[in-house]
């Protein structure tokens, strides 16, 4: 298994169409402009040549979550408890793997990539919201600070993200 910044968009487009992800031409639509503008950046994990797995990080703020788009004041006020007031970090966005590859360490192998990466990108932090079992105790093992509390609204008018994990990148 290895991480590859990036893939082919109408590969990636199958491979969400798998996960029941950005099912609607508007919110694809909206992935490959946000990928193509360089807003998102795409992580694809990749087995025998196949996508297993991705993640999607962004640079963002304390103030905005993305350019324009102002944070709540609960979630302000996390990320300013752990960051400082108007600081800006790396958010992981999204973190998915398929069903069929859980379980075997892919997660802690991409931790393990990722951090040196967005670090080695000249970043110094990273948050990143889970609700996931899984995720939640795998941000605990690596020291992530935790918090509670803010709730966003998912695809299906659930909440998704109940926990903001926060960890400053050590210097090399």
């Amino acid at each position: 298994m290895k991480f590859v910044d990036g893939c082919d968009f109408s590969e990636f487009s199958r491979y969400l169409a798998k996960l029941r992800q950005y099912t609607g031409i508007g919110e694809l639509y909206q992935l490959k402009r946000n990928l193509d503008s360089g807003l998102f950046h795409l992580i694809v994990f990749r087995e025998n040549d196949k996508i297993i797995g991705h993640a999607i990080w962004h640079e963002t703020t304390t103030v905005e979550h993305r350019k324009g788009l102002p944070r709540d004041k609960i979630d302000r006020q996390i990320l300013e408890g752990f960051i400082g007031k108007n600081r800006s970090f790396v958010e992981l966005h999204e973190l998915w793997l398929l069903t069929r590859h859980r379980g075997k360490g892919y997660g802690k192998q991409f931790f393990n990539y990722f951090e040196p990466y967005v670090r080695n990108k000249g970043y110094e932090e990273i948050v990143f919201y889970a609700f996931n079992p899984a995720a939640v105790g795998l941000c605990r093992k690596r020291g992530y600070k935790e918090a509670y509390g803010v709730k966003e609204a998912g695809p299906y008018g659930k909440y998704d993200a109940d926990y903001v994990f926060y960890l400053k990148l050590k210097k090399d």
